[in-house]
C-alpha cells in the first residue's frame, strides 16, 4: 500500500471512529469485506485450515485470525493493539443547571488525558445506547451506535482576567473545570436524554443504558513544510490497530495461525472482560486449538513457538523539550518503528524478541529505533506484559513515534504508518519455530 493511499484511508478511519464502539464496528466491516467470517462467542465455532474468522466482545474488542493449511508444526503469530483513548464519559444523570441559565453535561475522565487540550474546541458526543423492544419471544435488548455528528458541546476556559495564574501552571479539577456546556437555560429538563433517543431513532422510554463519550471534532490533517506530519484525535492507538490490520490482510503464512487483536480499556488498566487482562485472548486461542483437533499438548507446544507484537505508540523527542527523553535511546517521527524496552519489564521486549523482530524488519526494509525512559523518570506500560500473564510467549513492545500522547489532538510522522504496515505484513508472513534450547528459526 502506497504511503499516500494508506494515509488517506487511515484519516478516513479515524474521522469515522469517534468512539471505541465505532472504531471496532469499522474494523469489523473491513474484515467482512476481506472475506473473514464472524464467530459470535455465544455460539459453537467451526474452524477449518485455510479459513479466516473474527470475533467481537462487548462491541469494543475484536480479534481476527487466519488459519494456515500446513500446520505440521504450528505457531501463533499475533499483533495486539487497543481501541480506546483518553476522553470524557457522560454520566447517567447527565444534566447540570447553572443559575437556570446554562445546561451542562456531567462527565468524568476516562484515562489519563491532557485536560487543557479539550478546552475551547467544538466537541461531539458518540457511543452506544442499549434499546429495549418487546417481541413475541420476550424483551430484546439491542445495541445502537450513535454519533451527534455536529459541534454539540464545548468546555470553555476561564478568562485570564479571572485566573491570572493560568500561564504559571494550573491543576484542572475534572468535576469543576472540565464540564462541557450543552445549551442555554431555555432547554427543558431531560432535553439531552430526549436528544439521545432521537439520535438512536427510538422512543425515550426504550433507551435503558448508554456509554457515551465526548470526542474532538477537529478533522485529521497532514501538515509541515514537506507534509511530513499527520495530526488527529485517537492516533494512540487506532493508528497501530489499523496499520496492523492492513499487515494481516497483506501478509500470509500457511504454516501458522495468524491473529490480530484489538483490545478495549488499555487506558484504564485493561482489567475488564474485554481488556488485555481478561480471558479473551486465551479463550480464542483455545477455541482455535479445539476447532483444529489439537490436544492440550499440541496447544502448549504451539504457544511455546509463538510470537506477539504488542503495538502501542511511543514518545518521540519533543522539539521544545528534548531533555525529557533518554540521551541515546530516543526516537524521532518518520525514522522508523520504535522498539520499547524497560529494565523492570513494564515493556516485554528482551534480547530474543528484539532480535527476532529486527530480523523481520530487515527483510521488509523497515528502519527500527529504540526507546527507553530516562532512568530518573517513571514510564507507562502497555498491553504486552498484561496479556502475557495469561498466555505466555515471546513478545516485543513496539509503536510509532508521536508527540503529545494523550492530547485531544496528537501528532505522528507520515512515513511511519507505511513502516508499520510493511513490518506487520512481513511478520505475518513469517513462521517461527524453536528447538527449546534458546535457538529460533524464522522462515
Amino acid at each position: 500500500m502506497q504511503t499516500e493511499t494508506a494515509l488517506k484511508n487511515l484519516m478516513t478511519f479515524l474521522k469515522n471512529s469517534p468512539s471505541t464502539f465505532h472504531a471496532v464496528e469499522n474494523l469489523r466491516q473491513e474484515l467482512l469485506a476481506a472475506g473473514f467470517a464472524e464467530l459470535p462467542e455465544s455460539r459453537r465455532w467451526t474452524i477449518a485450515p485455510g479459513g479466516s474468522y473474527f470475533t467481537v466482545r462487548n462491541g469494543s474488542s475484536i480479534l481476527a485470525f487466519r488459519v494456515g493449511t500446513d500446520l505440521s508444526e504450528p505457531c501463533f503469530t499475533l499483533t495486539a493493539s487497543h481501541s480506546d483513548s483518553p476522553c470524557f464519559k457522560i454520566k447517567e444523570n447527565a444534566e447540570l443547571r447553572v443559575r437556570d441559565k446554562y445546561v451542562q453535561l456531567n462527565t468524568e475522565g476516562y484515562g489519563g488525558m491532557i485536560c487543557s487540550t479539550w478546552l475551547d474546541r467544538p466537541l461531539g458526543v458518540a457511543g452506544r445506547v442499549l434499546v429495549r423492544t418487546k417481541t413475541e419471544a420476550g424483551e430484546r435488548y439491542e445495541t445502537k451506535l450513535i454519533d451527534f455528528d455536529r459541534d454539540l458541546v464545548l468546555i470553555p476556559n476561564v478568562a485570564i482576567h479571572m485566573n491570572r495564574k493560568i500561564n504559571d501552571g494550573f491543576t484542572f479539577n475534572k468535576q469543576i473545570d472540565m464540564v462541557p456546556l450543552l445549551g442555554s437555560g431555555t432547554l427543558e429538563k431531560g432535553a439531552f436524554r430526549r436528544m439521545v433517543a432521537e439520535q438512536a431513532g427510538v422512543a425515550e422510554t426504550e433507551v435503558l443504558g448508554s456509554d457515551l463519550y465526548l470526542y474532538n471534532r477537529m478533522a485529521p490533517t497532514v501538515w509541515g513544510a514537506e507534509n511530513e506530519f499527520v495530526s488527529a484525535g485517537r492516533l494512540d492507538d487506532l493508528e497501530c490497530a489499523w496499520a496492523t490490520l492492513q499487515g494481516l490482510l497483506q501478509g500470509k503464512n500457511e504454516k501458522s495461525v495468524q491473529l490480530w487483536c484489538c483490545f478495549d480499556n488499555e487506558e484504564v488498566g485493561s482489567g475488564t472482560k474485554q481488556g488485555a487482562d481478561s480471558t479473551m485472548l486465551e479463550d480464542v486461542l483455545r477455541r482455535i486449538a479445539k476447532g483444529l483437533g489439537w490436544d492440550d499438548e499440541d496447544y502448549r507446544c504451539a504457544v511455546a513457538r509463538s510470537f506477539m507484537l504488542s503495538c502501542d505508540n511511543a514518545h518521540a523527542v519533543h522539539p521544545n523539550h528534548p531533555e525529557k527523553t533518554d540521551a541515546t535511546n530516543c526516537t524521532f517521527m518518520n525514522e522508523g518503528i520504535v522498539v520499547k524496552s524497560h529494565a523492570g519489564q513494564k515493556y516485554t521486549s528482551d534480547a530474543v524478541s528484539v532480535a527476532l523482530f529486527r530480523g523481520v524488519c530487515e527483510k521488509a526494509g523497515v528502519p527500527v529505533q529504540f526507546f527507553a525512559n530516562r532512568s530518573d523518570e517513571m514510564g507507562g506500560s502497555t498491553l504486552g506484559n498484561i496479556a502475557m500473564a495469561h498466555v505466555s510467549m515471546n513478545t516485543v513492545d513496539l509503536g510509532l513515534p508521536q508527540l503529545a500522547m494523550h492530547s485531544a489532538y496528537e501528532t505522528a510522522g507520515v512515513k511511519d504508518l507505511e513502516h508499520l504496515i510493511r513490518a506487520s505484513a512481513a511478520f505475518y508472513a513469517t513462521h517461527f519455530t524453536t528447538d527449546g534450547q534458546g535457538a529460533f528459526l524464522a522462515e
